[in-house]
């Protein structure tokens, strides 16, 4: 077989829970790539793979990795690519990756919204397991200032709506998104989201500026003014006050984070708080981020 057509567009995104997970990339970058906060896709022209050529993918990676038990779709959101195409995908992904126990992907509210809810349905039945869906912010104000493309409500609609179909949810919120004139609503609305949904795990990331707070805040229509480290804290402790989760796993692990924590929200909420309490109480000064650092990628 001439393998040449399997082609893997660089660089490399996925969840860290997804680090020893086969990768098929059916698309190529993220076709809405308007957020003014990421900067994962902006190097890659939107594209989707043609199912002749995911064919062969999927007969070429089962036969590289006969064990694999995880598979991720990649590249920023599966649900822009047309049904058939997907749902076809993933029956293949089943039935050459025989012992697979996991097939997820990352999925955007706006899109998903698109699908209804018998199509998520015969999704999961094919074999879908976990969306990793970035909500950002559960503020309207702020998915507004940086361009997310959707409403609280809108995410709210689609997260359900994936559950409702036997989907599991891993979503992800931005700490210090606000900035700090948002930095109180940015917490409390997005706790308020998150209660709504109540997701099956819940990641804690942290804005960044890969390509400097220049770069980031020319986009922006409005003022930004970052949050410091200590404020972040105090966001991350509102934040987690307001949450009333009952089995989400929580996670503040990715290399953007100050504070690495994991548990569950439902068990171990008090510990947390009582950590971040006893950090911020002996803080006395944190500096601001320098503006040019990156910890978001």
């Amino acid at each position: 077989m001439n393998e040449s057509f399997l082609v893997y567009h660089e660089p490399v995104f996925r969840p860290p829970s997804e680090a020893n997970s086969v990768i098929l990339q059916v698309t190529h970058g993220c076709k809405w790539n308007n957020c003014y906060f990421c900067e994962m896709y902006t190097s890659k022209k939107y594209s989707v793979k043609p199912l002749s050529t995911l064919r062969k993918e999927i007969i070429l990676l089962s036969g590289m990795h006969p064990a694999a038990n995880r598979i991720f779709i990649g590249d920023g959101d599966l649900f822009t690519v047309e049904f058939p195409v997907i749902l076809e995908t993933i029956q293949l992904l089943k039935k050459h990756f025989i012992k697979a126990k996991r097939i997820s992907t990352y999925a955007s509210s706006r899109e998903l919204n698109k699908f209804t809810l018998s199509q998520l349905e015969e999704l999961k039945s094919a074999g879908l397991d976990l969306l990793y869906i970035g909500l950002e912010s559960g503020d309207n104000d702020v998915l507004s200032l940086m361009n997310k493309g959707t409403t609280s409500e809108e995410q709210a609609l689609a997260a359900l709506k994936a559950k409702k179909a036997g989907l599991k949810l891993s979503v992800m919120i931005l700490n210090g998104l606000g900035g700090r004139l948002h930095s109180k609503a940015h917490a409390i609305n997005s706790a308020k989201l998150l209660n709504i949904i109540q997701p099956d795990l819940l990641a804690l990331l942290v804005i960044s500026f890969p390509y400097g707070y220049e770069h980031f805040s020319k986009q922006l229509k409005a003022p930004f003014e970052p949050l410091s480290q200590l404020e972040m804290l105090k966001e991350m402790r509102l934040l987690l006050e307001n949450l009333e989760l009952h089995s989400t796993v929580f996670r503040s692990d990715h290399a953007s984070n100050y504070l690495v924590f994991k548990g569950g929200l439902n068990r171990d909420k008090d510990k947390f708080l009582n950590q971040l309490d006893n950090i911020i109480e002996h803080t006395i000064h944190v500096p601001k981020p320098h503006l040019n650092e990156s910890r978001y990628l």
